[in-house]
């Protein structure tokens, strides 16, 4: 990390569910699909060894998983961000993220904003229309 920056990263609610369960160390009472990833690669004895959010293209975030298998071969597997994240979650693996995505021009932020009330929200969601969620959808 570089001070308090952060990247901004859009996800789907079934990602954000399995990022929270991790978060919460709570195991739900069938796999999820990362928790099969995270298996097969104990099975198969290797071990996450980094994940890495390395690039933005076109808006989208990339991200490594990187592996040492048990002969200590390495191996760099392509993966969404936030699928990424979860597996490190899971697996108690390094997270780095490039830090060349912490600019703002990359889509970093430089500092967490700060919570709004519940008013503050409700007045915010209010001023704003249809065409300002569209831009999310391109």
């Amino acid at each position: 990390a570089v001070g308090d920056r952060g990247v901004a990263i859009w996800i789907g609610a079934p990602e954000a569910g399995a990022i929270a369960l991790a978060l919460q160390g709570e195991n739900p009472p069938r796999p999820l699909t990362i928790d099969l990833l995270a298996a097969a690669i104990a099975a198969l004895e290797a071990q996450v060894d980094l994940i890495a959010i390395t690039a933005v293209r076109s808006g989208t975030y990339l991200a490594e998983v990187r592996l040492v298998d048990a002969a200590g071969r390495r191996h760099v597997i392509d993966a969404r961000p936030s699928d990424a994240i979860a597996l490190a979650l899971r697996t108690g693996a390094i997270l780095v993220a490039s830090a060349s995505l912490l600019t703002a021009e990359q889509g970093g932020i430089p500092s967490p904003p700060e919570p709004l009330s519940a008013e503050e929200l409700r007045q915010h969601l209010s001023r704003l229309g249809p065409e300002d969620f569209g831009r999310f959808f391109t």
